[in-house]
């Protein structure tokens, strides 16, 4: 990481210096606020920590519960939040403290003796070369620990507002400065039923499936139920069934089915285990299922093998069932073209799924990523409040694809087993293989949008897919010789990135491509960097430009390339040498390889804050950037 930017400062680098008046204690609710947001779960953590790093805009962020949660729900850390994590700072302390998950096996009923459950087979949890990231498992609790933590650190010091529930919102769409209006109610305590009234330009709902802010805008979750009831439990058990340490899907002949989740610690487990077919319009509530239906299920379908129960940490009982809303703003439909949004609604607030395909907090905070950027751009000044518009309209197709996904996966694997089925692999196992790519969080494909381009110049680098997740590859960087993974520079700071990988001719040569891109992007009036960055700030603060050469870093001379690539930063004016890598040597390294980059003309790859590619161009088309660049940021007020 880098610091000591504008001077020497003691002390651990991770906390920011407070900005003015934030030094502190928070003080209570202000009667207006840039940005308030509904919810401390992971859509609501994941937003209020992105925009913690910007004192500018004021935010704050309310909960009903007294205090942090303890003991979370949700436990699957797909590769792509990892890679998030890494954005926000805190993927190392996943990596230390979770569950790798490696190999998942796969067990169905003894031909032989269909009561007993057999072994049949294994695979590798992840598939090579899908992510520099692995599959986690974490304690939500902890999740939502790192986040405040990186909250407590940033230059807000922004801390949740427990103990408020929202009563009410309306919007005045024609309101110049804080259309909406929120009633806010005191939840617990001596000051219960305690109302207070907070104006607000953005509102955010990121308070669950029963979200108050959604029903404040009309919104309603529509979809069907599967009429099947799970159990699931965290527990600490003792038993001689030998996977208990993997990722484990069981289907038994007749007693249902289990999911096996190995928790942190190396003792924990988690079980989500099948029960009863419910009645059409039943709920689960009325069955009374109790803890010990939940072990005894699990005995049953764990035979020949014991499984005795030693302590239940947490546990509980629900109803698969997939809900989406139609939109996740308050804009209707017939008056996007006239209207602005100014409340949106995140995670389970617009979207609900079953637990067993682990993207129930992942998608949710993939939407919280979207909206955040988009948010500090439009209250910076950087783009028009009209990109708006693009949140749900990205994010609302991710969910629908999920809840489609989930739907089928719920139905397979509560399928009873089929003689003969598939030959050895049962369907739920063949499902499982096939959709790897799904589980791991990289499905998600942005279409063209004035923020996302068009695959006209997909061919000049293959394995960047415009509108996917940017595919992190090994580099050097040329400075210091140190490799680093060239995806882990996109951070969690609304700036734009743009990956240039240069052409085959020799850079530091009179009139090379690179040159010439350099001068362009220094001197033009045309240039983007120029044209959107504010005068006195660092030439980076919008537009992050990282250069990426074939020939490797004992090749080249750092004196010898355009100064515009050490740009000068801060108040001291000091060169940025982090902006330079090449690639790595070695067979299977070699990023330009592994990412199906043409190394004769070489491209432009431009990323955004969100870490999702939003086109690649040819290295000299600059104008075709500018365009691409003029098309959402507004220009600098002279």
């Amino acid at each position: 990481m880098q610091y000591h930017l504008n001077g020497f400062r003691p002390g651990d680098p991770e906390i920011s210096e407070a900005a003015d008046g934030r030094d502190v204690q928070q003080g209570g609710l202000p009667e207006t606020v840039d940005v308030l947001i509904a919810g401390t779960g992971p859509a609501g953590l994941t937003l209020a920590a992105q925009l913690s790093a910007f004192p500018g805009i004021s935010t704050r962020i309310v909960e009903r519960r007294a205090g942090p949660m303890e003991k979370g729900q949700a436990d699957g850390i797909s590769c792509r939040s990892m890679e998030m994590f890494n954005a926000f700072g805190f993927a190392e302390k996943i990596l230390k403290q979770g569950y790798w998950v490696n190999e998942t096996t796969f067990w169905k009923p003894d031909a032989a003796n269909p009561e007993h459950i057999t072994r049949n087979g294994r695979i590798q949890d992840v598939e090579d070369g899908l992510s520099e990231m692995p599959h986690m498992i974490l304690n939500q609790a902890r999740v939502h620990d790192m986040y405040l933590e990186v909250m407590r650190k940033s230059p807000s010091r922004l801390e949740p507002d427990y103990g408020w529930q929202l009563a009410d919102l309306t919007v005045d769409p024609e309101a110049a400065d804080y259309p909406v209006t929120v009633s806010l109610e005191r939840a617990e305590g001596d000051d219960e039923g305690q109302r207070r009234t907070v104006r607000a330009r953005y509102v955010v709902g990121c308070d669950g499936a029963r979200s108050a802010v959604r029903r404040a805008i009309g919104r309603e979750l529509k979809g069907d139920s599967a009429n099947q009831a799970w159990g699931v439990m965290d527990v600490l058990a003792v038993t001689d069934f030998p996977d208990i340490r993997c990722k484990t899907l069981i289907q038994s002949a007749k007693e249902g089915n289990i999911i096996i989740i190995p928790r942190e610690g190396g003792y924990l487990v988690r079980l989500y285990i099948e029960l009863d077919k419910l009645n059409a319009g039943e709920r689960v509530a009325n069955r009374n299922i109790t803890i010990d239906h939940l072990i005894a299920a699990a005995q049953r379908i764990f035979k020949p093998f014991s499984f005795e129960v030693k302590d239940v940490v947490w546990w509980s009982v629900y109803e698969i069932g997939q809900r989406l809303t139609d939109k996740f703003d308050d804009v209707p439909e017939e008056a996007a073209a006239t209207r602005l949004p100014h409340v949106f609604i995140c995670g389970d607030a617009c979207h609900t799924h079953s637990p067993k395909a682990g993207q129930g907090m992942n998608v949710s905070m993939g939407d919280a990523f979207n909206l955040g950027w988009k948010l500090v751009s439009v209250l910076e000044g950087r783009c028009p409040p009209e990109i708006l518009h693009s949140y749900s309209a990205e994010r609302q197709a991710v969910a629908r694809d999920v809840i489609e996904f989930d739907r089928e996966w719920s139905h397979i694997m509560s399928e009873r087993p089929e003689s003969g089925e598939g030959g050895d692999a049962p369907k739920f196992q063949r499902y499982f293989i096939q959709h790897g790519r799904y589980t791991a969080g990289m499905s998600v494909v942005y279409t063209p949008s004035v923020l996302t381009g068009d695959k006209t110049w997909q061919s000049l680098a293959r394995g960047f897919e415009v509108g996917a997740r940017f595919h992190s590859a090994p580099v050097v960087r040329l400075a210091d010789a140190k490799q680093i993974e060239l995806g882990h520079v996109v951070k969690a700071d609304a700036r734009w990135r743009l990956f240039a990988f240069s052409p085959s001719d020799d850079p530091a040569a009179e009139g090379s491509s690179v040159r010439q891109l350099c001068g362009f992007l220094d001197r033009s009036a045309h240039s983007p960097i120029r044209k959107y960055t504010r005068p006195g700030a660092d030439s980076d603060a919008v537009i992050d430009l990282r250069m990426v050469f074939q020939q490797h870093s004992r090749e080249l001379a750092l004196e010898r390339l355009p100064s515009f690539l050490l740009p000068r930063k801060g108040r001291l004016g000091l060169a940025d040498y982090e902006k330079i890598f090449c690639a790595c040597p070695g067979e299977g390294r070699d990023i330009f390889g592994l990412r199906s980059i043409d190394r004769e003309q070489g491209c432009l790859v431009l990323v955004r804050p969100d870490q999702h590619v939003a086109h690649v161009l040819p290295f000299d088309a600059h104008d075709a950037l500018a365009r691409f660049f003029d098309g959402f940021l507004l220009p600098i007020s002279k």
